[in-house]
């Protein structure tokens, strides 16, 4: 399993750009970079517009906190939406919402309405676009680059955003410095009509679904289910919070620290967020590299130390070229952090259910983003900026610490595409995909019982236990309940594996989501079975011996498409 990583990571590092032979990719990255410009000059304007309006360091520190807060808030149920409707509709309407609150920000600036509180409203709203937007886009990009160019594409749309970086502050400082912040919002907005437009003209071919949608409620807790249930997705959205909640205190008080400890202005804070965007581009070109030398912990570490000693700098410097260096090896330590986690939940997540596991691991980042900035700006306020620096420097150390207890995960499953052309069993019984009314006993859906059989000598008992481990987690992870293993009394030799699924539609839907690796293990299985014939399912329906009232309904998911 090794093997394949370090395949992959080869990949990375001898073709970093293939992704870009995609048309389609090409253009909404590009459309992304000047969407990513947008932000970042309305980013230095509204942090330094804060803290020129605003006495509190508390208020600085929330300008950030506005903008993470909706994608924690909402980014699951984004996520739901992604995976059930299509993807660039999405997208489109994630895009409208944000070009709609840049313009009205553009005016309520113009009219003079400059108030904290107005401010931290515009920056609510932009972040409820990203909130629906991100979770669409990321999924996206496996629909259209292929399997082999993913971590690619996405170590690229990291490296894209970080490239702006170098430039977009420093240009943001200077606009806002010669124009205000009324020209800079301007920009932001017409920025932001640029990908709006390229993802309106671009189409591109997902595979659709035979089977009705999901209920938001089912979506979300299949979601939450398989997210929970895969030790990769796990390790690395548990450290993508604690690197989020500590090392956000350089960018949520980076204005405070030109202000206070470095005496500047709007041009010193766009070079310092140059510095850190250049940074960040360095090690983004030089990931592919690094993730072929080094493992995905060992780079989380370094990720760890690089933004430690950069908040340590800052808390004890008062030299705007020193600030700088410090922030170019920040930015290193972010980009090669944040696309490190961003490749382990993509490459740990099947095509059905990626756009829910990205916005698990959006919502729980961006929380710790929020609780972060949140928090170093109270410790600024009620202690000092130089004790908010070093506790958080102290604190990102500890998140390295951690991974010798919670490592990032260096194993993927090397085909996790779902099953293709899945044929439902033929059955004696009309049965509806989800209709559960309890109108008609007969025809309704479920639930649903699976039975399968296995005959096993007692020398291979250890081994199909150790598969049958695995086969649980499995299948519970893609949608059976009351999983249960059973050994017959009276015939030592026989097992029985049981598990339900609440309707036929959903055992369909548990059929079509067993990938590649899954058939695996099931031939695994069947080499341990001394039976005559292959182990196969026996499917049942429960059947009420009492009446219910038809009023009331047996379970009511998913509705009629």
């Amino acid at each position: 399993m090794n093997k394949v990583v370090r395949t992959e990571a080869q990949a990375i590092s001898l073709t970093p750009f293939s992704p870009l032979k995609n048309a389609t990719f090409r253009a909404i990255w590009l459309a992304g970079l000047v969407s990513g410009l947008g932000w970042l000059i309305q980013t230095v304007a509204m942090s330094w517009l804060m803290a020129t309006i605003s006495s509190s360091d508390l208020m600085v520190a929330l300008v950030q906190a506005a903008t993470t807060l909706p994608p924690f808030l909402l980014s699951i149920f984004a996520g739901a939406i992604v995976d059930n409707f299509d993807r660039r509709k999405v997208m489109l309407i994630a895009r409208c919402l944000m070009t709609g609150a840049g313009a009205a920000l553009t005016i309520v600036v113009a009219l003079g309405f400059l108030n904290p509180w107005v401010l931290l409203g515009f920056s609510f709203l932009a972040g409820c676009g990203i909130a629906f937007n991100d979770p669409a886009w990321q999924a996206s990009v496996g629909d259209i680059v292929k399997r082999h160019d993913l971590a690619a594409a996405v170590t690229l749309t990291s490296v894209g955003f970080n490239t702006i970086r170098s430039v977009g502050p420093a240009l943001g400082g200077l606009i806002l410095a010669a124009f205000g912040p009324l020209i800079a919002f301007a920009m932001y907005t017409l920025c932001l009509l640029v990908p709006l437009i390229v993802v309106w003209r671009c189409k591109w071919q997902v595979r659709p679904s035979p089977l009705p949608r999901e209920s938001l409620t089912t979506s979300v807790s299949d979601g939450v289910r398989f997210a929970a249930m895969s030790a990769e997705i796990v390790a690395a959205i548990a450290r993508g919070v604690l690197f989020g909640f500590t090392g956000i205190a350089v960018l949520a008080l980076l204005p405070l620290i030109v202000r206070d400890h470095l005496q500047g202005g709007p041009v010193v804070y766009g070079a310092l967020m140059a510095g850190f965007g250049g940074g960040a581009l360095l090690a983004g070109l030089l990931s592919g590299f690094l993730r072929r030398i080094l493992s995905a912990e060992k780079l989380l570490k370094v990720a760890c130390f690089a933004c430690a000693i950069c908040s340590a700098v800052l808390a004890s410097t008062s030299s705007s070229s020193m600030a700088a260096v410090a922030l170019a090896l920040g930015g290193a330590g972010w980009v090669i952090g944040w696309s490190g986690f961003n490749i382990s939940i993509q490459w740990a997540s099947p095509r059905w259910i990626v756009g829910r596991t990205i916005s698990i691991y959006y919502a729980l980042t961006y929380g710790g983003l929020a609780a972060g900035s949140w928090l170093w700006g109270a410790t600024a306020q009620n202690y000092s900026l130089t004790t908010a620096l070093e506790a958080s420097a102290g604190a990102t150390l500890l998140v390295a610490v951690i991974g010798f207890f919670l490592p990032i995960q260096e194993c993927v499953e090397p085909d996790n595409a779902p099953s293709e052309g899945v044929q439902a069993p033929a059955l004696d019984l009309d049965l509806d995909l989800d209709l559960d009314l309890d109108l008609d006993l007969q025809s309704r859906s479920g639930p649903i019982m699976v039975k399968i059989k296995y005959q096993i000598s007692p020398e291979n008992i250890g081994a199909f236990l150790d598969l049958m481990r695995q086969r649980r987690r499995i299948r519970s992870r893609i949608g059976a309940r009351q999983w249960t293993l059973l050994r017959n009394l009276q015939d030592p030799s026989q097992w029985t594996e049981t598990f339900r699924t609440a309707t036929w539609g959903d055992y369909l839907r548990f059929n079509h989501r067993l990938t590649a690796a899954d058939k695996q293990l099931c031939d695994r299985l069947s080499q341990l079975h001394r039976g005559a014939l292959s182990p196969s399912p026996d499917l049942l329906i429960e059947r009420p011996t009492t009446q219910v009232q038809k009023s009331i309904p047996l379970r009511s998911v998913f509705p009629q498409p």
